[in-house]
């Protein structure tokens, strides 16, 4: 089932002189199995919409829906947050264990798991992040590269098992390789298990490549929302919410002017060299 985001509004401390309204009436179906992207400028609303997935924050006003179960319901949000692994940004400054083992298995520990079934849970999600368990279990997460200690966090929330997962800036702060493998590790993960991914991203070439959908959000509002080859056409309109379009899209609209007929709604840099020799070889054959 998916999760439904119902008429939602949020405001922090309302009711008092410092009350800011985050969220205005939101309505967003996360389907499952999709792979969502949600992008917007600072201070849009991302982290406050995702923080309302797990019950983490409840409405102000509407309701959020897991798999059919209301966020609002205090009883049923431990269950909630099994379903929905949120990860926030930097999420390696809440490691905290002496070990990479103990680390990942804290979660499954306190849901009452044995010890034989945390090992499993434990070697199992940092496979799911390329990490090997022999190897890297004992080791203090604090000696470990940025990127190491990104995918063991990322290793914890994958140790609970969820159905959705909720990631928010995953590679900020990584250098250009980290960066890489934690994405292609989403994806992997998103294609081999079918787990629903959530990502929120400041770099359009990202998402560009990795999402089925994008939702844009601007001042607490749902903006716009599309599949990405289609959102990055309206590079006006992304520019006006403060946003821009992929560097690769972009040059290839830059091209068309040029090159009338080339194809403009491009997203990776494999497509562009292709498109450029098609409409080459064709301009060559005229």
């Amino acid at each position: 089932m998916p999760i439904r985001v119902v008429d939602v509004s949020y405001t922090y401390q309302p009711g008092t002189p410092f009350a800011a309204t985050a969220l205005k009436g939101i309505n967003l179906t996360i389907n499952e199995g999709e792979f969502l992207g949600l992008i917007g400028h600072t201070g849009s609303g991302k982290s406050t919409l995702i923080q309302h997935l797990n019950g983490l924050l409840v409405p102000t006003e509407g309701q959020v829906l897991v798999d059919g179960v209301d966020t609002r319901v205090r009883a049923t949000r431990r269950a909630i947050r099994q379903k929905v692994g949120l990860v926030f940004q930097y999420p390696e400054h809440q490691l905290f264990e002496e070990t990479v083992a103990k680390d990942v298995g804290f979660g499954p520990r306190n849901l009452g798991l044995t010890e034989d079934e945390v090992e499993e849970r434990v070697e199992e999600a940092l496979a799911m992040v390329g990490l090997d368990a022999a190897k890297y279990g004992p080791r203090s997460p604090f000696d470990l590269s940025g990127g190491e200690m990104r995918r063991v966090a990322i290793a914890g929330v994958l140790a609970m098992r969820p159905q959705y997962l909720v990631l928010d800036e995953p590679t900020a702060g990584l250098d250009p390789r980290g960066r890489d493998e934690i994405l292609g590790e989403l994806a992997d993960l998103h294609k081999r298990l079918g787990l629903t991914v959530i990502l929120v991203s400041h770099s359009m070439e990202d998402v560009a490549r990795l999402v089925d959908r994008l939702v844009v959000l601007h001042r607490g509002r749902v903006a716009a929302e599309g599949k990405p080859r289609e959102l990055f056409q309206r590079a006006e309109e992304l520019k006006r919410l403060g946003l821009g379009i992929p560097q690769i899209t972009e040059f290839m609209r830059r091209f068309s002017e040029l090159h009338p007929g080339a194809r403009t709604d491009i997203l990776t840099v494999e497509e562009a060299v292709e498109e450029i020799l098609r409409h080459l070889r064709r301009r060559g054959h005229a």
